[in-house]
């Protein structure tokens, strides 16, 4: 009897599509798993929405800078910030 080349894989289409588009291993069995559970229209639907930068403050701003490694932020001001934000 021939094995499956993953048994653990849902859908093995989406999973090889994903890995050719350069996802990882765990995050294309990750998504095709999903897929083949919920459909593949339900997955697409999934994620949140980050609010614009002109609704974040001053100090979330500053603090998303540092977190993605941008310099010079604390003396910017929130224009300047959501300009660095866009651009990064």
């Amino acid at each position: 009897m021939p094995q499956k080349k993953n048994p653990t894989l849902k859908d093995p289409e989406l999973y090889e599509e994903l890995r050719e588009d350069g996802a990882s291993k765990r995050k294309a069995a990750r998504i095709s798993n999903a897929a083949a559970q919920e459909g593949r229209s339900a997955i697409g639907r999934k994620g949140g929405k980050s609010g614009d930068y002109e609704d974040w403050t001053v100090p979330r701003l500053r603090q998303r800078a540092k977190e993605i490694g941008l310099k010079g932020y604390s003396s910017q001001r929130k224009s300047e910030l959501i300009h660095a934000l866009r651009n990064s």
